[in-house]
């Protein structure tokens, strides 16, 4: 293990001489930097995000976050300023998280530091300031003397699994690890318990995912943060949630209890958003997402709830156009129809103008591109999404099922849909869109069969399907 005081002796050596640092003390230090607990050794990885729309989400719960933990941010803030080469800016949020530490810890030095002195360290090293990135590293040592010894420490835990949870969704099982170990060490934190709940929440319901009554873990684990955090209105949103999917009225208590906590709080109003439009309440899900998206008119998140619910008041006239018998009436619904098309249209579109790589945006835009009769527009957003790289399973699972859906209704070509059902059917993940990727494949062969009952490739592929289901 290299020591802080052999590698001070290295680095002032090369001092002495008057030469840049060598490469066995650049080698030294970076040795020691990899020891450190931070970002920059967490493996938050470039091509798992897009640093520009995590800037902005993170500035956007920077502005309206009220936390002690608000430095937590800052330090994230940092590390996305140094994805994108913006070192001077990374000190500057080093500096901020800095100042809001003191400001929550006056009596001196605690564990809150650790990730921050790691961060400027690593800043420091790239900026080839090695003789300041030592100074944080020994400020990090220092820490740990007066802990008697390096040891787990809550608070690393902690921030590292708020920042993979807002990394992105391949990191939520590493952050509730995180988590749990974090509880491990203080089980009755506030903000380690609602991390943890928030977590469990939402790797139940990844990708649409459902979870039954008897497997659900997450309702209690946010009872007991919502207990532990009155105070903290996301976490009473999310308990709303997650009571209204087990089909309880007890959530909208907690959705009404958490509006009158942060009526202004974007983060929470989305939330609200949800609950209201899967409670069939969309236009007070409209009004909602509305006030959220003029506070933050960037948020491709929010852009797209409002498409959503377009989507949801379009297929619901639709449905009424088809079973009205009054012409006149027929004619009203229809103006409507079309311009709840367009405005699904313009806020898919809006969404992806803030984020190009919003996988679900594009295969509802392309949907709706479908119901508008756009059908090169669909063909192309499909192609389009299917290019991205890194895709994840569950993500290919719907944008097949939805292109063989688009293949075989707007292009009427059941071979081509048949390709698409397969290949969502083939992704052993359980999801809605594998079960109607079964069905609709099962109603193609079996429509098949009808106009040539002799053929063997059809009756093959069907006792193929069985087998696969």
């Amino acid at each position: 293990m290299i020591t802080v005081s052999h590698l001070e002796s290295l680095i002032h050596k090369d001092k002495e001489t008057g030469i840049g640092m060598s490469g066995s003390s650049k080698e030294a230090l970076k040795l020691r930097l990899l020891q450190l607990k931070c970002h920059f050794t967490w493996k938050l990885l470039l091509k798992d995000t897009d640093p520009d729309e995590l800037e902005e989400r993170l500035y956007d719960q920077h502005k309206f976050l009220v936390s002690k933990y608000k430095y937590m941010v800052n330090n994230f803030l940092a590390y996305v300023m140094h994805l994108k080469g913006d070192y001077t800016k990374a000190i500057l949020k080093l500096e901020k998280a800095e100042e809001r530490i003191k400001e929550n810890n006056p009596d001196g030095t605690d564990q809150n530091y650790l990730v921050t002195y790691g961060n400027y360290a690593w800043v420091y090293y790239y900026m080839k300031q090695y003789e300041d990135s030592q100074k944080y590293i020994d400020k990090v040592e220092q820490i740990y003397k007066e802990l008697k010894g390096p040891q787990d420490v809550a608070q690393i835990y902690g921030e590292k699994g708020w920042s993979l949870l807002k990394f992105c969704g391949q990191y939520y099982e590493e952050a509730k690890q995180c988590f749990q170990k974090a509880l491990e060490l203080e089980p009755e934190d506030p903000e380690w318990l609602t991390g943890y709940a928030t977590v469990v929440y939402r790797l139940e319901g990844f990708h649409g995912r459902k979870c039954a009554a008897s497997d659900c873990k997450s309702l209690e684990l946010l009872r007991n943060a919502v207990e532990k955090n009155p105070r903290d209105p996301v976490v009473k949103a999310l308990l709303a949630l997650k009571l209204q999917g087990l089909n309880s009225y007890e959530g909208k208590k907690y959705i009404e209890e958490a509006l009158k906590q942060a009526p202004s709080y974007p983060y929470l109003l989305r939330y609200v958003a949800i609950f209201y439009r899967r409670a069939e309440m969309v236009d007070e899900a409209l009004r909602v997402l509305k006030s959220a998206v003029a506070l933050i008119p960037t948020s491709p998140f929010l852009h797209h709830q409002i498409g959503l619910c377009y989507k949801k008041k379009y297929f619901l006239c639709k449905k009424q156009i088809f079973g009205n018998r009054n012409t006149y009436n027929r004619r009203m619904h229809l103006a409507e129809l079309e311009d709840l098309l367009k405005n699904a249209l313009l806020y898919f579109e809006k969404t992806l103008k803030c984020k190009k790589t919003y996988v679900y945006a594009h295969v509802d835009l392309a949907n709706m591109y479908g119901e508008a009769r756009e059908n090169l527009k669909a063909e192309e957003t499909f192609k389009t999404v299917l290019s991205f790289p890194n895709l994840t399973d569950e993500e290919k699972q719907q944008i097949y099922y939805n292109y063989g859906n688009f293949k075989e209704y707007w292009m009427r070509s059941e071979s081509e849909a048949i390709d698409y059902y397969k290949m969502s059917l083939q992704i052993i993940v359980p999801s809605q869109e594998r079960n109607a990727s079964e069905k609709a494949l099962r109603k193609c062969y079996e429509k098949a069969l009808t106009y040539d009952p002799d053929n063997e490739e059809y009756v093959s592929e069907l006792c193929e399907l069985r087998l696969i289901i």
